[in-house]
């Protein structure tokens, strides 16, 4: 059921915002909770696009991380600017939205076990940041219900070398595997993880890109140079 509701949805969407409020409009979603909110443009889109949203958990810690070598990692004045931003995007709303700022570790509790019918991951994408957030984010999903998830890249080196690499993918279908899942590769770097005790672990390419769920490839010495060579290139013609 839910593959065939993916595929309608694939089907009917042009970007990754069509694609999750056409999944969500499906499945007539009430309680969610967003991981990663940022500017809160996700948020906004959601909220506005689904009806059947009744309250929308917003996690973020909206300050520098010292310990995050990603792109996103601002100051904390240009969080701040960006917190209010999120809230004034999402005042229509305000009666639906509950803000919880921090990392998950630090407040994922405040949502009980089995109160979610989706949530999405779009935080800290190394290999730290996606154990956590799937880890502590599951119990928290009801039975029956979804994780879906962004920049699930088919190549570690999403950015530069400089940065901590990506590791959503195949993290995530490690952690599907584990919790005996079935886990969706979806169009514009997209997974869906569904939680159903019915079913067991399996992994649906729906694009195609996935063929290789191992890291050996990406991490020898002749595929890195590759990947700093292609970056001076860009860098060059600059």
């Amino acid at each position: 059921m839910t593959q065939q509701i993916v595929e309608n949805c694939i089907d009917l969407s042009n970007s990754r915002f069509e694609l999750w409020s056409n999944f969500l409009n499906s499945i007539k979603a009430k309680n969610l909770a967003e991981l990663g909110v940022y500017k809160g443009d996700f948020a906004a889109r959601l909220l506005k696009n689904c009806d059947s949203i009744e309250k929308y958990y917003m996690i973020d810690p909206w300050r520098h991380l010292d310990d995050w070598n990603k792109p996103a990692n601002k100051k904390d004045n240009i969080f701040e600017k960006f917190l209010s931003e999120t809230k004034s995007k999402t005042d229509f709303a305000s009666e639906k939205r509950i803000v919880l700022r921090g990392k998950t570790t630090e407040v994922v509790e405040k949502i009980a076990d089995g109160e979610l019918d989706f949530a999405y991951v779009d935080g800290d994408h190394t290999l730290k940041g996606i154990s956590i957030d799937l880890i502590r984010l599951f119990p928290k999903i009801k039975d029956g219900g979804w994780i879906g998830g962004d920049d699930f890249s088919s190549t570690v080196w999403q950015h530069s070398t400089k940065f901590e690499p990506t590791l959503v993918f195949p993290f995530a279908v490690y952690f599907a595997e584990a919790v005996d899942a079935k886990i969706y590769a979806l169009p514009n770097s997209q997974f869906l993880i569904a939680k159903d005790s019915k079913q067991s672990f399996s992994f649906i390419d729906l694009t195609g890109d996935y063929d290789n769920i191992g890291l050996r490839e990406q991490f020898i010495p002749d595929k890195i140079s590759q990947v700093k060579n292609k970056q001076r290139f860009v860098f060059w013609r600059r």
